[in-house]
């Protein structure tokens, strides 16, 4: 008997139960492999207390009388010998127990004991409080068990992924259960459990204890509801519950009522979801291979019994406590018949699904959308658990998706209604009353649901039916990127709903449709398609359905009414002084406008945030201007809760950095806050009058809260320095200030309607201090006065707010006081452990106290030394020193110990305590402080127990960890356990700093040794022993010791490694410590036998931290040798020998032996030394500890760097290092990035740079060699050589990068782009060098020069177009493509570097600017240069180029740094304009009106003509005035000729505004077209210009002139023009005459090195000048003679000048002809016999050049050495042969190209001459008059006839002709005549035809010259009568 009687010390109701838990928790959370077995055994054991559940032993009159007499007779207690006696009281106690929860005696008992085995970890209760926690801890432990295990049922809902034997072993057991009747039990407890009766019995037997105490009860009692609801929900998703069980479940949701806030409470919630998923049939659309299992169990389907039951049942008339409730039973079996009527063969059912409407409608009556937004959706534990939110959304979507009719019902009713009100308004009577309002409670619902998103579901997506797909254009109506596949038929539903319900939106229902959007609008994907409805609506194509202003739910009727009210209220403003501004003016917004308006404020906050795309969209419109409009509201008088929803639009807003700076220049220049006074206004203005005058009035805040929120947003998003600059000193300051003094300093003071707004509006204003303090680091020149301008006065800027905040932080100021004092507020509040309106606020508020007082002690070593060193005249005090200070309210100085108090909350509030803690360990680093602190730790009993409790409790946190479900809010639950985690390292830091100071400290009142007595004399206790408490030194053994017992070791060490380190450490500390050593280690050795049990597991093992493993073993390892040399010191010789042989054996020690061994023992250690018994030998264990360390130290190879300078490097990572508390070096990877980005991003750069350069080298000479003998191979040779690919075989496309492939190509790029984007606003010098890189690489697409070998223009334009694309043009569209992609970003970078900064990055990115624009075909960069302003900015800047540059001109000049910057941008412009958008874009901003402002280009350096043709000094690098001068002007020049050329529709302004540059610069213009010396440079001046002159002087670009033009100006411009005209018709004799072949004697007496390349480049030079002058003839005829009667003839009818050229002429400086008299037009004879025989030299020479090119291997040595030597004049010989192949071919190609632009002009040379002689004969032979004739009438008639023809064309006045006319005799005629047939002789006509033929013919101009050459041979025949 006596055994039975026997006492379990674990207490059967508890102990047990907790085994369970943990078992369960370990198998099903843990996914531990070995608990799976002992779970098995477990349920097996105590599947009687799952079945009995909650059942207690009964009372038993045996057991009463054994507890009576167990004070003098004692009772059995199991394990245990003997007996033990009772003592009365709790003999006593135990009655009481037994009596309260109605249990057996021995029961009550054993609680007893094990509440006084406990009670230490409860400091402050008594036994039997504590019995009554484990009492109710056992009824949870086993209510989560079953909870738990139902969840991991196999079921139709979710899978926990278990493994299958787990899983059926937990569904077997389950099922069991259910059939003894488990829903009826679990509904029965929920029924008798009730919190209040629980406390009123306990209450009674005074078993409450403290607040502390009665609130954990209460807790647990609440889980056991909850764990045991949450079983039958999780069992209904699983599987449905049976028919008896629904209609159990239907009866006890029947009674339910619900809360005070009307809601359902967390149990009948969870039922309430149990229920709803037995009526759940959606998984049946879901086609998965189980889903016909799942319908076999499914009585729904299966049982016609089962839903005739229900059926009758839910008919039922009687009605329900809460009808809401039971219309939502309703709902969903109507639905679900709805459901089921749609499967196939359910025709024997008919009889129930017909009656599916008239159940819906029964709980449409019942107002089921209003229950369940108001009691399910709002209920507090709604969003906590997924599928709840899952059944809701399903059953709103199916009752929209199944019932079509109903939702139209519900419509037009609305509609009716909405008439009907109308019509009462009208009449001006009340609506009435009976009116219902089923639609917008669906609305509000959905609104509702949607709301909040825990899980990132966005369910709401399945309301949105995507008319674009998401990912790729390309599919054809993809879904949601998934192709060819429409959008489910729901989806379609339930969109269509979204959009009609807002079409013909009756007003009533306005506001519910917008909060409805503003649910679906919640989510990124979701926000972009509400997004695209509001402005699909208000576009113009929706037809007016709403009248004029499209659909009123759209952004444009939105904005545009926000617009409206702006209007209206701005002209009711009153002025600012006068009184009215307080009070609303008559024409307001009335409420419901104003409910409107806020409503679509919410909506567009909710899309902006979610969606950035939005938020940009909005912000840059051009109609809408959000922002300016709501800035512009708020300074109108509006009420202050719709200016809340106005600054909380404007937060969402500020949310992108782009937005959120020109947000603050806004709200500065608006004053919403005023920050700038105005003398001479009386009153002030802005949000602190608001603040004071009008919300302290209301007693309520909305206005100040969204303001704080606002500058929140945008102190994260950007913070401008210079804020307000201009107006007032600039800087932040003023709105520091209003925070800290209007709100902060004032929020206690205030009167609040709603009490939680309080501490809303405290923690948001203590959030903007936070962050500002958080993103301040103390800068020297914060310490500096720094002075500003302001309206001609000098003043001091504001500092930065950091600044200031530390400075008030670090002082007694009135913002410390009021932190600190909340902390102690909050610490009481939190104390009394109840609930109370806006606790969340206030715990947040004072989490960023603690924060603010944090980061202030990190940053106040800094703070205080840069204030030392500055002039400044502050004073501060260390924080640590002003916490000391006497807090005004109590009189103590009690303020760490308030901080202290929250560690007392850690398990509530991790935060917060993690907050504390790291105060504390800042603080105790001082050990003057520390002994003050032991004393305000101590002074008060009953807080010193708390403080010891809060210390104790956090370290031992991790045993509160409670097992979570997986997929359950496990973010937040890892950040959690994290935070608990940091907790407990920063309070063993702290415990081992003050174990470093003097006695007392913290660390030993918190390890519990003696303060008021010598430590030595400490007696250390098992806790509850003697009465000693549990101390933190208890907390760190029980840390190291969980695990110890089993074959794994110590948990700690393998789990937590950095955790149970510091553990070590202290130990150590306390056992080395002379004061502290003595009680440590003999408590250690007596009570815990703690070096024994963890010497045993040594060497741990932990890959992952071994250095963190290490330093545990050797904390460990130097206790052990304390303790070894002390017990042998004390001669303790058992303690010593035990300790010895664990480690020193090589014999298996039997594991936890008793140490206390007799004499056989003794023996048996000597034979361990001694004899050697083989058979069962291990490694000594100190061997195996020394195994574990790697005594191999891997010496760090020495750097081997191929582009970085090692000094360099090392001396990066030196300035990274520091070291740590332990005096280990560490180098901080971190700081070593950044530092590393700082001093090696140039040197990469560098490296990258080369390797580009290698790269694009390579690819374009890859395989110069050939690569064999066969005649196709050195064909595919050539094909590689960079600079020749003649049409070939088709395998010829294969250029060197095609062994690399593009897509390496491509990563190189994306590579080299992102690294130019990470580079930021720093760095030009690394962008430089990844400019250059970028430059190579984009040279690999360019295509080589090819050799014009006139073939292809034989193909037709359709060959042409049709040819295939080549591997350049596919490398180079791909690398645009890859460009374009980064967008503006990239845009942005290059432009600004192009602009601004250094001169060699400058050039590179215009270089590369130019290289992008040339082959972006789409313009895009084009376009956002011209957009943005870049392009204007470089065009402007030629102002400040002509400056530099004019100082270059002087004989030694400056740096050319300037010079080659002015190239480069010229370079780009003339890129630019080569595109015909790109030169419109030029001609608007000016470029050539900029040119015609500079004056460098008047600044012509005389030549000197001997320098030129004399011996000249061998060319410096610097290069001589003329020819800097000449780089300066070519440029210009070659500009205005491109502008020229493709300014196609703007051609008369841009020759207008050449026109003007060339005006401006006549004189250099005249003397540049005097040509004083023949040189390569002068040359090309002409070519340029008179390039230019022939396009822009012309005759009709005067009336295109945009100056005033009167008479005199007119004259003088166009005497300009004539000049030009004399001018180049003189350069035509000079270069077109025989003179030419003088100019090329001249240079070949100067034998030069690059005579060869000159000569091309003069010879290409003359001909360009003769070709330009001849097309600017050419214009001047044909623009000022309509008809060849009335030409205007520009040459003599003389063929003089063909004759008579031999004779040399001395004077060959003076042009052959006086300029001011008219060439004859033998010059044009001349040129064109000259052409046609250079055209047939050219063309030989062409000819043989391609010849040789296509066999150069052939080619004799000599000449391949020559053709070397003009391409590398030196060193020609050291070469290999390939490489001199390489260069033959690339001289051949310059030359054939060459030879082809002679060509080209030669041919047009003879054309226009052709025309131009043509065009005169015709005039002489049959037009003109000659003087002499007889018909002087006649002659005079037509000389006036042709002066007015002249007068006409005004602009050739200067042409003499009347003077030419009058000599022209009719001898001249008849010369002309007979000359002309001559000169125009049949070989001459021969030539022309033949150079057609080769030439022309094959450009496609086909007979003009044939046709030209027919028209002269008729006029030559008629001869003159």
């Amino acid at each position: 008997m006596a055994t039975l009687l026997a006492v379990n010390s674990a207490a059967s109701l508890w102990g047990p139960y907790k085994d369970i838990w943990q078992t369960v928790g370990n198998a099903l959370w843990r996914r531990q492999p070995e608990a799976v077995h002992l779970l098995d055994m477990i349920l097996k054991k105590h599947k009687p207390d799952f079945i009995s559940l909650f059942r207690n032993p009964p009372k038993n009159v045996q057991q009463h009388e054994k507890v009576q007499k167990a004070s003098t007779e004692g009772v059995a207690i199991q394990g245990q010998q003997g007996t033990r006696l009772l003592p009365e009281q709790l003999i006593k106690e135990a009655f009481i127990l037994s009596d309260l929860f109605d249990i057996g005696e021995l029961a009550a008992v054993e609680l007893l004991l094990a509440g006084e085995h406990q009670q230490p970890h409860f400091p402050g209760l008594t036994r039997g409080l504590v019995a009554v926690l484990l009492y109710w801890d056992g009824k949870r432990c086993i209510s989560n068990s079953l909870k738990a295990l139902v969840q991991s049922r196999r079921g139709k809902t979710w899978t926990l992924e278990l493994s299958p034997e787990l899983v059926s072993m937990t569904t077997r057991f389950t099922d069991e259960l259910m059939e003894q009747g488990l829903t009826y039990k679990v509904l029965t407890l929920l029924s008798q459990i009730d919190v209040n009766n629980e406390f009123e019995k306990l209450q009674r037997e005074r078993g409450l204890g403290s607040e502390k105490h009665r609130k954990e009860v209460s807790d647990l009692i609440k889980e056991c509801r909850q764990s045991l609801a949450e079983s039958l929900f999780a069992w209904a998703c699983q599987s449905p519950l049976g028919k008896d069980d629904t209609l159990l479940l239907i009866g006890h949701l029947e009674r339910v009522t619900v809360e005070a806030n009307g809601s359902l409470d967390a149990v009948n919630l969870a039922l309430l979801m149990a229920l709803l998923y037995c009526f759940d049939i959606s998984f049946i659309e879901q086609s998965t291979e189980e889903r016909d299992d799942v319908i076999h169990q499914l009585p729904l389907l299966t049982e016609r019994q089962y839903i005739a039951t229900i059926h009758s049942r839910l008919q039922d008339s009687q009605p329900w406590k809460l009808p809401g409730l039971q219309a939502t039973i309703r709902l969903a079996w109507a639905l679900a018949l709805r459901g089921i009527s749609q499967l196939p063969d359910v025709t024997a059912l008919a009889e129930f699904t017909e009656a599916d409407e008239a159940m819906a409608e029964l709980a449409i009556a019942d107002s089921v959308f209003l229950f369940l937004t108001e009691s399910v959706v709002v209920s507090e534990n709604f969003y906590q658990e997924e599928f709840y939110i899952r059944r809701t959304h399903n059953l709103i979507t199916d009752f929209l998706a199944l019932m079509p009719m109903k939702v139209k019902q519900l419509k037009n009713r609305a509609d009716e209604d909405a008439r009907i009100i109308h019509m009462s308004v009208q009449m001006g009577n009340d609506p009435p009353i009976s009116l219902r309002r089923d639609l917008e409670h669906l609305m509000l619902l959905i609104g509702e649901l949607y709301k909040k998103n825990p899980f990132h579901l966005e369910l709401a997506l399945e309301y949105w039916c995507p008319s674009e797909p998401l990912q790729t254009p390309t599919i054809m109506g993809s879904y949601l990127g998934v192709a060819h596949q429409r959008p489910p038929q729901r989806q379609v539903v339930l969109s269509k709903f979204v959009r009609q319900m807002g079409d013909l939106l009756p007003p009533t229902i306005y506001i519910p449709y917008l909060k409805m959007l503003q649910g679906l609008a919640n989510g990124p994907q979701c926000a972009h398609y509400c997004f695209s409805l509001l402005k699909v609506n208000g576009s113009s194509h929706v037809e007016n359905i709403q009248g004029a202003g499209g659909s009123p739910v759209s952004w444009e009727h939105f904005f545009h009414s926000l617009m409206l009210y702006h209007e209206h209220l701005r002209k009711d403003l009153p002025s600012a002084d006068s009184v009215q501004y307080r009070h609303l003016p008559s024409r307001g917004i009335t409420q419901k406008e104003q409910d409107g308006l806020i409503a679509f404020l919410q909506l567009t906050s909710t899309i902006i945030t979610w969606s950035e795309n939005a938020r940009l969209a909005l912000c840059e419109h051009p109609q809408w201007t959000p922002v300016v409009v709501i800035l512009g509201l708020l300074q109108c008088s509006i009420p202050p809760v719709l200016k809340a929803e106005l600054l909380k639009t404007l937060a969402a807003f500020g949310k992108s950095p782009e937005v959120a700076a020109s947000l603050w220049q806004s709200l500065e220049y608006t004053q919403i806050l005023q920050t700038v006074r105005v003398p001479s206004q009386r009153q002030a203005i802005g949000i602190e009058v608001e603040l004071n005058e009008i919300e302290s009035r209301c007693e309520e805040y909305p206005l100040t809260r969204a303001f704080c929120q606002l500058i929140s947003t945008l102190v994260e998003s950007s913070f401008p320095s210079n804020l307000g600059a201009g107006l007032r000193p600039p800087g932040f300051d003023p709105y520091l200030q209003f925070l800290r003094d209007s709100v902060f300093l004032r929020f206690r003071t205030r009167a609040y309607r709603r009490a939680a707004e309080k501490w809303e509006v405290a923690e948001v204003v203590l959030e903007v201090f936070y962050k500002l303090l958080r993103d301040y680091e103390p800068q020297l020149e914060d310490f500096v006065d720094q002075f500003v301008e302001l309206q001609g006065e000098e003043i001091i800027a504001y500092k930065p707010p950091g600044f200031s905040l530390m400075y008030h932080l670090l002082n007694e100021s009135p913002m410390l006081e009021l932190a600190l004092s909340l902390l102690e507020e909050g610490v009481k509040q939190l104390d009394t452990y109840a609930p109370f309106p806006g606790k969340k606020h206030l715990e947040k508020a004072v989490q960023h106290c603690l924060a603010l007082l944090n980061l202030t002690m990190q940053k106040e070593n800094l703070f205080m030394d840069l204030l030392r060193e500055s002039q400044l005249a502050l004073i501060v005090s260390p924080l640590e020193q002003l916490l000391q200070g006497i807090n005004p309210r109590t009189k103590k100085a009690d303020n760490v110990v308030n901080i202290a108090r929250y560690l007392y909350h850690g398990n509530t509030n991790p935060e917060l305590a993690f907050e504390s803690a790291k105060i504390l360990c800042c603080i105790s680093c001082n050990s003057n402080i520390q002994i003050k602190l032991v004393g305000d730790f101590t002074h008060d009993q009953s807080v010193s127990q708390k403080l010891m409790a809060g210390f104790v409790e956090c370290l031992d946190s991790e045993d509160t960890e409670e097992f979570v479900r997986v997929e359950e809010g496990s973010e937040l639950e890892k950040k959690l356990a994290v935070i608990r985690h940091e907790t407990r390292i920063h309070i063993l830091n702290l415990l081992i700093t003050s174990l470093e100071c003097n006695p007392p400290n913290l660390a030993l009142y918190l390890l519990g040794f003696e303060l008021k007595k010598p430590v030595s004399t400490t007696n250390l206790q098992d806790p509850g022993v003697l009465g000693c408490p549990r101390t933190c030194l208890h907390a760190i053994l029980n840390i190291l010791e969980k695990g110890t017992e089993g074959r794994t070791g110590p948990v700690a060490v393998r789990e937590s490694p950095q955790l149970a380190e510091l553990c070590y450490q202290v130990i150590y500390q306390l056992c080395a410590c002379s004061d502290t050593s003595g009680p440590t280690m003999r408590y250690l050795r007596t009570s815990q036998d703690f070096l024994f049990s963890q010497l045993q597991h040594l060497p741990f093992s932990n890959k992952e931290y071994e250095i963190s493993m290490l330093n545990q073993m050797s904390w460990l390892m130097k206790t052990a040798s304390i303790e070894l040399r002390v017990t042998s010191l004390n001669r303790q010789r058992s303690h010593t020998q035990r300790l010895l042989h664990l480690l020193l054996d090589d014999m298996p020690v039997k594991p936890y032996s008793d140490g206390e061994g007799g004499i056989e023992d003794e023996n048996r250690s000597v034979s361990g030394f001694l004899h050697f018994d083989t058979s069962t030998k291990v490694r000594r264990k100190i061997l195996s500890i020394l195994d574990s360390i790697d005594f191999s130290q891997e010496i760090p190879e020495p750097l081997q760097l191929d582009f970085f300078d090692r000094a360099q490097i090392e001396q990066v990572i030196a300035n990274c290092e520091h070291k740590n508390l332990r005096g280990q070096t560490v180098c901080n990877v971190k700081i070593l990035d950044d530092e590393a980005a700082q001093e090696l991003m140039p040197v990469i750069a560098g490296a990258v740079f080369t390797l580009t350069a290698h790269l694009s080298q390579a690819v374009r000479t890859e395989q110069k060699q050939p690569l064999g003998s066969g005649p196709r191979d050195t064909q595919y040779a050539f094909m590689l050589d960079g600079s020749f690919a003649s049409p070939l075989p088709t395998e010829g496309p294969l250029m060197g990068f095609a062994s690399i492939g593009d897509s390496s190509l491509h990563i190189i790029l994306k590579k080299l782009l992102d690294f130019i984007l990470k580079t930021g606003g720093g760095f030009q010098r690394v962008r430089t060098h990844l400019y250059g890189s970028l430059l190579y690489y984009l040279q690999i697409a360019q295509r080589p020069d090819e050799p014009d070998t006139l073939e292809a223009a034989k193909k037709t334009m359709w060959e042409r177009l049709t040819a295939p694309e080549d591997v350049f043009s596919k490398l180079q569209r791909e690398n645009i493509a890859i460009i374009e992609s980064y967008g503006a970003a990239l845009m942005e970078v290059v432009c600004r570097d192009a602009c601004d900064g250094h001169e060699i990055g400058r050039m590179l990115a215009l270089a590369l600017l130019d290289r992008i624009v040339s082959v972006d075909k789409q313009q895009q960069w084009l376009l956002y240069l011209s957009n943005s302003g870049y392009l204007k900015v470089l065009v402007d800047s030629l102002v400040e180029d002509d400056r530099n540059l004019q100082s270059l001109l002087t004989p030694q000049p400056p740096l050319l740094k300037a010079l080659y910057t002015y190239e480069s941008k010229m370079a780009f412009l003339t890129r630019v304009a080569k595109i015909q958008q790109g030169s419109l874009e030029l001609l608007r901003s000016g470029v050539i009106v900029r040119l015609a402002q500079c004056q460098v280009y008047d600044m012509r350096p005389e030549t000197d003509p001997h320098g030129v043709f004399g011996v000249r000094d061998p060319p410096m690098f610097i290069p001589t005035p003329v020819d800097r001068y000449r780089q300066i002007l070519l440029p210009a020049l070659q500009l205005c000729q491109v502008i020229l050329t493709s300014s196609m529709a703007q051609h008369l302004q841009a020759a207008g505004q050449v026109l003007q540059f060339l005006i401006s610069h006549s004189d250099t213009i005249q003397a540049i077209l005097r040509c004083q010396d023949v040189s390569a440079g002068s040359l090309q001046e002409l070519a340029l210009l008179t390039g230019i002159i022939s396009k822009a002087a012309l005759p009709g670009i005067l009336c295109e002139l945009d100056v005033d033009v009167n008479e005199g100006s007119l004259m003088e411009l166009q005497g300009h023009i004539g000049r030009f005209q004399r001018q180049c018709l003189g350069l035509l004799s000079r270069f077109g005459g025989a003179d030419r072949l003088r100019q090329f004697k001249f240079q070949d007496d100067n034998v030069d090195r690059d005579r060869v390349n000159k000569k091309d480049e003069m010879e290409l030079a003359m001909q360009q000048i003769c070709a330009n002058v001849m097309e600017y003839c050419q214009s001047l005829m044909l623009q000022s003679s309509p008809t060849s009667q009335h030409a205007v003839c520009l040459f003599t009818p003389s063929l003089s000048e063909t004759i008579n050229r031999d004779g040399p002429r001395q004077d060959t400086q003076a042009p052959v002809v006086p300029y001011w008299r008219l060439p004859g037009l033998g010059i044009i004879v001349y040129l064109l016999k000259q052409s046609a025989s250079d055209f047939f030299t050219y063309y030989d020479s062409h000819r043989r050049s391609v010849n040789k090119l296509q066999n150069v291997e052939q080619l004799p040595p000599d000449e391949i050495k020559e053709l070397c030597q003009s391409v590398m004049p030196a060193g020609v010989d050291k070469i290999s042969t390939a490489q001199k192949y390489v260069l033959a071919r690339r001289r051949l190609v310059k030359l054939i190209n060459n030879r082809a632009k002679l060509l080209s002009l030669c041919s047009f040379i003879i054309e226009t001459c052709l025309f131009i002689f043509w065009r005169h004969l015709e005039y002489y032979l049959l037009h003109c008059t000659p003087t002499d004739s007889q018909d002087s009438l006649f002659a005079s008639r037509t000389l006036f006839k042709s002066r007015r023809i002249q007068d006409s064309f005004s602009s050739d006045a200067n042409l003499d002709f009347r003077s030419m006319l009058t000599v022209v005799s009719q001898h001249d005629l008849d010369q002309l005549q007979s000359g002309a047939v001559n000169a125009f002789g049949e070989s001459l006509q021969k030539k022309l035809l033949d150079i057609e033929g080769l030439y022309s013919k094959v450009r496609s101009r086909h007979s003009f010259t044939q046709a030209l050459v027919r028209r002269i041979r008729g006029l030559l025949r008629i001869s003159r009568s």
